[in-house]
C-alpha cells in the first residue's frame, strides 16, 4: 500500500518564509511545494535570495517536495526562447533545493484558436521543456488547469502517452471539477502517469471549498490510489480558500462561496484540519 506524504503550498499561509516554516512545523508537515518566497516567485530569486531561502528552510527542518513553477503558463504567442531561459533557471533552482519535481502547465491558447490548431505549437514547446529537464535530471509534472491545452483528462492523457513517461501528471481533482470534468474518471484515465497530487476541493458551481466539502472526490481517489499505488507519493495542499482572487475570471463563473475566512492563516489551518479528517 502506498504511503501519502503531506506537503503544502505554504505561501498560501504567509508570504514570509519564516512564518511559512513555523506554520509547517506547527502542523507537523515536513515538505513544501515552493512557489512564493517573501513575496517573490521562486523563478526570479537571485543567487543570494535562494541561498538565504535554502538556509532558512533547513533551519526549520523543511524540505522541498516540488518547485511550483509558472512554466507553461504563457500564451503560445509569447516569447518561447525567453521562457526556455527561465526554465533553465528554474531547473537549476530545483537542483539547488534537491527537488526532484517541477510543476508545469501546457500553455494558454491564443484567442479564437482551437486545441487542434495549436497542437503542433504546444508540442514544440513541451518538447523543449521535457528535453531540457532531462539535462538537469528533474521530472516535469503537468498540472491540469482551465484554458490551457491540457485542461481535460483526454488532453492530459494524450500528452503523457506522447512523451512515454518523460512527462508525469500532478493530478488536481479540484481543477477538474471547476472545469466540468469527472475527477474519478480523470484519475482512472491518468493513474499510470500520476507522480503526485494537489489537494484542492471545489464545486461544479464554481466555488473552491475546504478538502472534503466539495465534489472533487478527494477521499475516494486517495483511498483508491493508496490501495493501487506502487510508491509513496506527495499530496500537496493547495487550498486556494482565501488567496485566489482571480478564480472567477479564470473559470468564467460567478458564485458566492459558502466558506469565508477572516484571513489566510485561518483558511489554511481549516484546510489542513479538513484534509487530516479525510486521511
Amino acid at each position: 500500500m502506498a504511503k501519502l506524504i503531506q506537503s503544502a503550498f505554504s505561501d498560501e499561509y504567509s508570504q514570509d518564509v519564516v512564518e511559512q516554516c513555523k506554520a509547517l512545523n506547527g502542523y507537523g508537515i515536513e515538505y513544501t511545494e515552493v512557489r512564493g518566497v517573501d513575496g517573490k516567485n521562486i523563478s526570479v530569486l537571485t543567487k543570494e535570495e535562494l541561498t538565504k531561502y535554502k538556509k532558512t528552510i533547513a533551519d526549520y527542518g523543511i524540505k522541498v517536495s516540488s518547485i511550483g513553477s509558472p512554466l507553461g503558463k504563457i500564451s503560445l504567442g509569447d516569447d518561447m526562447d525567453a521562457h526556455i531561459e527561465l526554465a533553465k533557471r528554474i531547473f537549476d533552482t530545483a537542483n539547488e533545493l534537491s527537488a526532484q519535481y517541477v510543476r508545469i502547465f501546457s500553455f494558454y491558447l491564443p484567442e479564437g484558436k482551437t486545441r487542434e490548431e495549436c497542437k503542433g505549437q504546444v508540442y514544440d514547446g513541451m518538447e523543449r521543456l521535457v528535453t531540457l529537464s532531462q539535462r538537469f535530471g528533474v521530472t516535469l509534472c503537468h498540472e491540469n488547469e482551465a484554458k490551457i491545452y491540457g485542461e481535460s483528462p483526454e488532453k492530459c492523457l494524450e500528452m503523457m502517452t506522447y512523451f512515454g513517461g518523460s512527462l508525469k501528471a500532478v493530478l488536481d481533482m479540484g481543477n477538474f471539477v471547476l472545469d466540468g470534468y469527472d475527477p474519478m474518471q480523470a484519475y482512472e484515465m491518468l493513474k499510470e502517469y500520476i507522480e503526485y497530487f494537489h489537494i484542492k476541493d471545489s464545486l461544479y458551481a464554481g466555488a473552491i471549498v475546504p478538502p472534503g466539502k466539495g465534489e472533487a472526490q478527494i477521499q475516494a481517489i486517495l483511498n483508491k490510489y493508496k490501495a493501487e499505488g506502487k510508491k509513496d507519493t506527495f499530496i500537496t495542499l493547495e487550498p486556494h480558500l482565501q488567496t485566489f482572487a482571480g478564480l472567477n475570471a479564470l473559470v468564467g463563473k460567478k458564485f458566492d462561496n459558502p466558506y469565508k475566512y477572516e484571513n489566510q492563516q485561518v483558511a489554511f489551518t481549516d484546510a489542513v484540519e479538513k484534509l487530516r479528517e479525510l486521511l
